[in-house]
């Protein structure tokens, strides 16, 4: 397996492949070049990106490229399917709790200091589509962040992208990851289940074949605001960051952008909201880490477990 770094969507991002000596570095200046592009348009931290426009544009409609507009659809999908639990529209909430700018650039000069009021969320709900024009209406007032869902949803492509050049491929955009085939001689990618009380340490392994693995949690991106410790999943009930009983949930889902979104509303359903969110969902594989380190989850994700660790069925 060959692998190849770098930096983009404030993530450290991974590929792999087990593609030829010959194609793998075109392969990666490829893919890398995919994602930076796809960046580019799809950050809130850029005026010139294009979801920045479509920001703009809130009580007018407005053009979208085709990627943009399948990410809103998607997003939209997504906001009914969680009953609310995923709302792109709570970036004025982000924003009020300190993450208005990068991490990267909060974590070298610190955020700003908004505190106090109640943070009213625009209704996701509202927003409009035309599927013919591809036009996207946002009602005035809101504004999106797609950074999560774009994150998955781009190293799904990318994963894709890569698989034009081997038959076992993998990216790994930050914690969301896309699998293409299996490694020669392996029957399972063997993906380590990180601690977030120490990202050094995994505190499992989980063995799983093609499709996506995503992991959300409340202790990478976190900041002091005012001297009130702040983390960046909102939840869009209270305008607040999540009061998560969880420190993380990694979801197993044949889509990147569906875990993605999936393990952000897990995370703030918690386990006295798990019963109503899979009602709406149907069965789900996925693993949570409470505050003692913990792994929790559902009868689904057991498969997926290592036989070496221990797992709670939630």
């Amino acid at each position: 397996m060959k692998y190849h770094a770098f930096r983009a969507m404030n993530s450290e991002i991974l590929l792999a492949t087990e593609g030829s000596e010959s194609t793998t570095p075109a392969a990666f200046e490829a893919v890398e070049s995919f994602i930076e592009a796809n960046e580019r348009r799809l950050t809130r931290f850029s005026e010139a990106s294009e979801l920045s426009g479509l920001n703009r544009s809130a009580g007018r409609w407005f053009r979208a490229s085709p990627e943009l507009f399948d990410l809103v659809r998607l997003a939209t999908q997504y906001h009914a399917a969680t009953g609310g639990l995923f709302n792109p529209a709570v970036l004025v909430a982000l924003e009020r709790a300190g993450y208005d700018r990068s991490m990267d650039e909060i974590r070298e000069r610190g955020v700003t200091q908004v505190l106090g009021g109640v943070t009213q969320i625009p209704e996701f709900a509202q927003l409009r589509l035309d599927e013919a024009t591809h036009e996207i209406y946002l009602p005035p007032g809101m504004r999106v962040d797609l950074g999560g869902l774009a994150k998955g949803w781009v190293a799904e492509r990318a994963a894709h992208l890569l698989a034009q050049s081997s038959p076992a491929c993998a990216v790994n955009a930050g914690g969301d990851m896309f699998l293409v085939g299996l490694p020669t001689g392996q029957s399972a990618w063997q993906v380590g289940l990180e601690d977030p009380r120490d990202p050094e340490q995994n505190l499992a392994v989980l063995n799983v074949g093609p499709g996506a693995v995503a992991t959300s949690s409340i202790t990478k991106r976190r900041w002091l605001q005012g001297g009130v410790e702040r983390h960046h999943l909102i939840d869009p009930r209270t305008g607040e960051p999540a009061q998560a009983e969880w420190l993380s949930v990694t979801v197993i889902d044949p889509q990147a952008a569906a875990a993605e979104v999936l393990a952000k509303a897990l995370l703030i359903a918690g386990p006295r909201g798990l019963d109503a969110l899979t009602e709406k969902l149907g069965p789900l594989a996925f693993i949570a880490v409470d505050r003692n380190g913990q792994l929790l989850g559902s009868e689904h994700s057991r498969e997926f477990i290592d036989v070496r660790s221990e797992i709670v069925a939630g």
